[in-house]
């Protein structure tokens, strides 16, 4: 497997709309993406866009607020009252190969590929094989190449 760029980073919030108006007012944000609810994950989510340089795309941060209290994200917030970074997500080419790969290693998936809020299939991998840092693993969405 190859490692793909870093797409976004994930950044849970108790508040969605304070989180967005930091990022626009002390951030300088431009390009906030409008918040829409992703059932599957139990959350309200919206995309920061940075700006990229040379034609390139910026990295995203996933704004992440859960819509029910014993979600992953609400359970995580439970810990972590005041929001901050939930995860990281790189890109692969092949999601089925990349898991397979994964688990070769001997590495806990978190479940099957599914489809995440890019529209493209996703999964996670657990913090304690990732260096303490919940990793998300989404397949390139087609648009992008």
């Amino acid at each position: 497997m190859k490692l793909g760029r870093l797409n976004h980073i994930g950044v849970a919030t108790p508040d969605l709309d304070a989180s967005i108006a930091f990022y626009r007012d002390v951030m300088g944000a431009t390009d906030v993406t409008e918040p829409f609810v992703l059932e599957s994950q139990q959350v309200r989510v919206c995309f920061v866009n940075t700006p990229g340089e040379g034609g390139t795309a910026g990295t995203q941060i996933e704004l992440l607020q859960p819509t029910v209290a014993d979600s992953a994200v609400g359970k995580w917030l439970e810990r972590n009252p005041l929001g901050g970074q939930h995860h990281i997500c790189y890109e692969v080419a092949d999601i089925h190969a990349a898991k397979a790969w994964f688990e070769s290693l001997g590495k806990r998936v978190l479940g099957e590929p599914r489809i995440g809020a890019h529209g493209t299939p996703i999964f996670f991998v657990h913090p304690k094989d990732m260096g303490g840092q919940l990793t998300e693993i989404m397949e390139t969405p087609k648009e992008a190449h």
